[in-house]
């Protein structure tokens, strides 16, 4: 088998928590606002994968109606025990300000593909937990905790507290095992045992730049935990020139044959501005243990490398479907695509249909993008920075305030879109509106009229930090409309405002293209999508 290529989940993919059940290998990676929640990805040799389930898809999983930008799901971690798969996540209400509200819970599933259990609600003390299996048959849950009083460490350190699954609920004392180093912002704990030896794997340094991966260990499971002497094990943080960047969030898989791989997030910055509109993503990278106990890369140093060598003894394993769902969706299922996403909330028949009108997508409109609550929209990652995204929409609005069209979205405050409406001037009409850190904007001098015509075809291309919308009456001949658009703005690096000081905002997900209507006259008026399509650099 060739050398495996990074990263392994492109686009909006971060945070990967990985495990083997006999011959299968599954990761799971945050979703934070978009639902379904937890993408878990599947995989027979650990360089193809496929976007296999989703595990929470029903309200009573999962309630994030009002949840903030970048909210919800954080760090998933999936584990197996006897039979038992285990998915512990925290659905973060706030986190901006002093204080973060992050709820930790556990749902469990005998199949991969489900169904899985309602939660049990665990703790709210910080955020990313883990939930180790020990080999007396006990089970900890581990999670970072955080302390909002002035002048203190608010990433103050991993917890750990036992999980009684007989009572559903936490017992016993709550043991700390590790402050972190002088990295600092010390999250993402992982706990593995091996030989003597118990092993925790933390991220440090922060989500962005200076991300790195941490490891300690310890004879007792209560510590105290010993520093790796050459900690880091995994950043890039001193070499800004290395395609991975941002490396950090580790976990480990042991393969059939005694091999050991390392996944982590990462993210690729866009050449000129230097913003990863793509997100995080996952890589991955084997790794050794030296004689006196120390993980490696074996690619020597540590640093991210973009090929990695393939497990020995594992067949290439393709799957028949694209893995990131490049191509044209005529919404002829009744149940909307695996890759395609909403805010916040599941898809409903009130204000969704693939069956009202067979072959379309119909859309009633709701609230605006600033609504964190009821927003008719479906949407998709972006997973290559060359992209196009095709659609065409029938919809006859009545005023101003009813819209539909094509959006690249990252947040409520960071946004392109060109929609169709109504104006009192040209009547049925074309426009581009924007929002940047949430700054409104609408760069045409004036509407286009489309009155007359029962479809608008639109378009977005994207090359790096090139966006563009187009526009066409017959799908064949395709019109610019509005200017080169930036498209690094749908970013981490760019939403991410401070004043005085002071955080406002701050994003950990990544661009998504979209489908979308509103109704702001709450009148509900629907648009029919008939298709949409997304195709990368290879097919364009």
């Amino acid at each position: 088998m060739k050398p495996i290529t990074n990263p392994i989940l492109k686009g909006f993919n971060p945070d990967p928590s990985i495990i083997r059940v006999g011959d299968d290998y599954y990761i799971a990676t945050s979703t934070f606002e978009w639902y379904p929640g937890v993408q878990i990805h599947h995989s027979r040799d650990l360089k193809n994968w496929r976007l296999l389930t989703h595990p929470l898809t029903r309200p009573d999983q999962l309630e994030m109606r009002g949840n903030p930008d970048s909210g919800g799901i954080w760090a998933p971690c999936l584990s197996y025990d006897k039979g038992t798969y285990y998915l512990v996540y925290t659905d973060v209400k706030s986190h901006i300000g002093p204080f973060k509200d992050t709820h930790n819970y556990v749902v469990t599933a005998t199949n991969i593909m489900g169904p899985w259990s309602e939660p049990v609600y665990l703790n709210s003390s910080g955020f990313d937990p883990s939930l180790y299996h020990d080999e007396d048959g006990s089970k900890w849950l581990l999670n970072m905790t955080w302390d909002h009083r002035k002048g203190r460490n608010r990433f103050s350190g991993i917890v750990m507290q036992q999980y009684d699954e007989q009572e559903r609920r936490l017992i016993g004392p709550v043991h700390p095992l590790f402050s972190g180093t002088e990295l600092g912002l010390t999250e993402g704990p992982h706990l593995y045992k091996r030989g003597d030896y118990y092993y925790l794997i933390t991220a440090e340094g922060g989500t962005r730049w200076n991300h790195a991966v941490t490891v300690a260990r310890s004879t007792s499971l209560f510590g105290p935990y010993e520093v790796d002497p050459s900690n880091p094990m995994l950043t890039s943080r001193h070499n800004p020139a290395l395609p991975l960047q941002r490396a950090g969030h580790a976990d480990l898989v042991e393969t059939q044959h005694g091999e050991w791989y390392m996944v982590h997030l990462c993210g690729r910055p866009l050449a000129a501005s230097r913003t990863c509109n793509l997100g995080r993503e996952t890589a991955i990278q084997k790794v050794q243990w030296t004689a006196d106990g120390w993980l490696r890369l074996e690619s020597g140093g540590n640093e991210p490398v973009l090929e990695v060598p393939a497990p020995a003894g594992l067949a290439e394993h393709s799957f028949p479907e694209p893995c990131h769902g490049i191509g044209k969706d005529d919404f002829s299922d009744p149940v909307l695509n695996i890759h395609l996403n909403t805010l916040r909330e599941p898809a409903d028949e009130r204000w969704l249909s693939l069956k009202e009108r067979p072959g379309y997508l119909r859309l009633r409109g709701r609230e605006s993008f600033s609504s964190s609550h009821s927003q008719s929209l479906v949407a998709r990652r972006q997973q290559s920075c060359v992209a196009e995204a095709e659609t065409v929409v029938e919809f006859e609005p009545d005023t101003h305030r009813q819209m539909a069209g094509l959006v690249y979205y990252y947040n409520a405050r960071n946004w392109y879109y060109v929609r169709v409406s109504h104006d009192e001037q040209w009547g049925k009409s074309l426009a581009i509106l924007t929002s940047d850190q949430g700054q409104y904007d609408e760069p045409l001098e004036q509407e286009i009229s489309v009155e007359g015509w029962r479809q608008v075809y639109l378009k977005l291309k994207l090359h790096d930090e090139r966006a563009q919308f187009y526009y066409s009456a017959d799908g064949k001949d395709w019109q610019p409309i509005g200017p080169v658009l930036d498209a690094g703005k749908m970013s981490d690096e760019h939403v991410e405002e401070k004043r005085d000081g002071i955080l406002l905002d701050q994003g950990f997900t990544g661009a998504f293209i979209g489908l979308c209507v509103q109704d702001l006259s709450g009148m509900r008026k629907h648009a029919d999508f008939d298709y949409f399509s997304y195709i990368e650099e290879t097919d364009i």
